[in-house]
């Protein structure tokens, strides 16, 4: 079978691995329980990121050790569905 296009610029990741995400919202108080309720036990750093011109919304930097892809996108997932959250990048 030959890959098609997406199978072909899709990155090897090696797992275990850091992985980053940018999370948006408007309470840093919420968003860093989010950030607790969604990691589970995985080991994290958050640190502050940038605060929107008006100052309505703040970002956290996010760098969690994922043990495979699936937790990845899992995390990415809980955390995007979260109320407290805005958005994840």
């Amino acid at each position: 079978m030959i890959p098609d296009d997406s199978e072909k610029r899709k990155p090897n990741i090696r797992y275990p691995t850091k992985w980053g995400y940018k999370i948006i919202g408007r309470d840093v108080d919420e968003m860093l329980s989010a950030i607790e309720e969604s990691i589970e036990g995985l080991e994290y750093e958050v640190t502050p990121s940038n605060i929107s011109r008006n100052e309505k919304y703040y970002s956290l930097n996010l760098t969690v050790v994922v043990p495979s892809e699936l937790v990845r996108n899992v995390l990415f997932q809980k955390l995007d569905k979260h109320p407290s959250v805005t958005m994840v990048i």
